[in-house]
């Protein structure tokens, strides 16, 4: 995809270059020493923001050299967006590129046109190798590039400035109501299951569970169309997503029945990636599980959801944790879940209760929680927005002052 611009519709003044007549990519190759160092995981996709320390360090393979006068561009997945402007002088992975704006284009400004959509969008269609996708430099800076006069540049670079500073404040206002919204209901599940009065048993898993399995441990053969196989990744955020599932023939299903054959209203548990993620088995249908699932199936003592609330709490997932083992990607053994210890009510009257007010307070975060990312969706679509009008002269002196209005909104 070749990113062109219509001189036609830019302002009088403008200029279409190609991105190469405007800037290089300097590669001051070697091994360095006593310098900051910069790598793919110190730059946070989408915001230009640092997130490493600009202590000394070296590394082991050679690094290229950058100062305050380079834009950094990380062409490793260029559709995580990860660019920066140092205010430092440094030394970062080779698969960043140090790119130095010639004398008549602001560094700035073109900070601000790498962090478009419509421009990430482009050079990640330019990508090659399916495993490490990277950005093709040679054809970006073939890409259009529309240039101002430097004076406008900077025009345009301090009104985004000011207008994204009062974007980014209420990003990060949101960001934190959603992360208190997730606190205030992890307190309300440990005050629950931490909880010793009359009435109330402690018991291993193993105790008060007919079943605790995992799914096989063969990687099975995929159809079209079959019988549904879940793993881990089918379990998030404490539900199943059934749409993106997987599908076996008979032979394999009945095969994998013979281990363990999934019913309504049991439990999985994800053992690694999501580790310590449950769901409730919500249809009744037959399907397999995979060994990145485990299978827990209550006795009559528990209620499903009362298990199911328990086994998402930071009470359970506390004791999750320290029964991780492996390297790289963890994993919960079966033998550690059966170990875990559940504190519950004998009274299974007062269980349905607990199960409603947790429900209901549930219910009540996951409205707050939709809230806030619709919030956020929409003040980053507001930059994206702002992005595109300074890109094609249309960017007006009041755009702080409209945003300050429809953040208030």
């Amino acid at each position: 995809m070749q990113l062109t611009v219509d001189s036609g519709q830019l302002p009088v003044g403008w200029k279409v270059k190609k991105l190469a007549e405007v800037c290089q990519v300097e590669k001051s190759q070697g091994i360095y020493k006593n310098l900051p160092y910069i790598g793919m995981e110190n730059i946070e996709s989408n915001t230009a923001k640092f997130i490493g320390s600009t202590e000394l360090q070296s590394v082991k393979s050679s690094t290229f050299r950058f100062n305050h006068k380079h834009i950094l561009y990380g062409r490793l997945r260029p559709y995580l967006n990860k660019v920066l402007a140092p205010d430092f002088e440094g030394h970062c992975s080779t698969e960043i590129f140090p790119i130095k704006p010639s004398e008549c284009l602001n560094r700035y400004f073109l900070l601000y046109w790498l962090l478009m959509d419509s421009t990430v969008k482009c050079i990640n269609a330019t990508c090659t190798g399916a495993r490490m996708p990277r950005a093709n430099m040679n054809s970006v800076f073939e890409f259009d590039f529309p240039l101002p006069p430097l004076t406008e540049q900077k025009r345009i670079v301090a009104i985004l400035d000011e207008a994204f500073e009062g974007i980014d404040r209420a990003i990060a206002n949101a960001e934190k109501n959603l992360a208190n919204s997730r606190e205030l209901f992890e307190s309300y599940l440990n005050a629950i299951f931490t909880q010793k009065g009359d009435g109330w048993v402690q018991s291993k898993l193993s105790e008060v569970c007919e079943k605790i399995t995992d799914g096989t441990h063969q990687t099975p053969k995929y159809f079209e169309t079959g019988f549904v196989f879940l793993s881990s990744r089918n379990v998030t955020s404490g539900t199943i997503n059934w749409d993106k599932v997987k599908y076996v023939d008979e032979a394999q299903h009945i095969a994998m029945q013979k281990r363990i054959s999934p019913r309504l209203h049991d439990i999985l548990l994800a053992k690694n990636g999501t580790t310590g993620v449950a769901a409730l088995v919500d249809k009744d249908i037959d399907f397999d599980i995979y060994v990145s699932l485990a299978l827990l199936r209550p006795l009559a003592a528990i209620l499903p959801r009362f298990m199911l609330h328990f086994v998402n709490s930071p009470v359970a997932k506390g004791q999750f944790n320290k029964r991780l083992k492996g390297i790289g990607v963890p994993n919960l053994h079966l033998e550690e879940i059966r170990e875990v210890t559940i504190c519950y009510p004998q009274d299974l009257a007062l269980q349905e209760a607990i199960v409603v007010k947790i429900d209901e307070m549930r219910s009540q975060i996951l409205r707050l929680e939709t809230i806030y990312r619709q919030k956020i969706a929409a003040l980053n679509e507001l930059k994206q927005s702002i992005l595109q009008k300074a890109f094609t002269g249309e960017l007006t002196a009041d755009t702080p002052k409209t945003v300050k209005e429809e953040i208030a909104a």
